[in-house]
């Protein structure tokens, strides 16, 4: 008797549960589809913002980089066309043509440098021109995305 009472009592919570679960609507399932996208979104948007702040702070350094080697890059050529001129002047000169020679090879090795340089610069500021843009582009859809629904 009391196993007949047991099991009853067993067997009508096991139908009082599976009348209870929860069936989950489509349209909540999209829902949370649409919370999921908008958060890989918004994680995507501020990884971008973080690595903007990154180049960004790199470039003074860049333009500065860039700036010193062209200076320098100048300054050889200078050199160079001094020593070119004191060889010119006495053209039988070991001494002047060895100076001459070295002035050129530091004249071609730093514009070699300040040309590194300046392309170094104008892919950074290219990078940080396409990630603005990926930002924007990011904050758009963000923006045109439906609002989650708070509970």
């Amino acid at each position: 008797m009391k196993i007949k009472a047991l099991a009853g009592t067993f067997a009508f919570l096991l139908i009082t549960f599976s009348l209870s679960a929860q069936v989950v609507s489509k349209d909540s399932i999209s829902m949370l589809k649409d919370q999921k996208q908008a958060l890989e979104l918004s994680k995507r948007l501020n990884d971008r913002k973080l690595e903007l702040a990154k180049l960004e702070n790199e470039l003074p350094g860049a333009t500065e980089e860039a700036a010193k080697t062209a200076e320098q890059a100048q300054k050889s050529a200078d050199d160079n066309r001094e020593a070119a001129d004191k060889l010119g002047d006495d053209a039988q000169s070991r001494k002047l043509a060895k100076r001459a020679s070295k002035s050129a090879g530091s004249a071609h090795r730093d514009a070699k440098k300040a040309r590194r340089a300046a392309d170094n610069l104008e892919k950074l500021r290219k990078d940080i021109d396409n990630l603005r843009s990926k930002i924007s582009e990011d904050e758009q859809k963000l923006a045109s995305m439906p609002a989650p629904s708070g509970r």
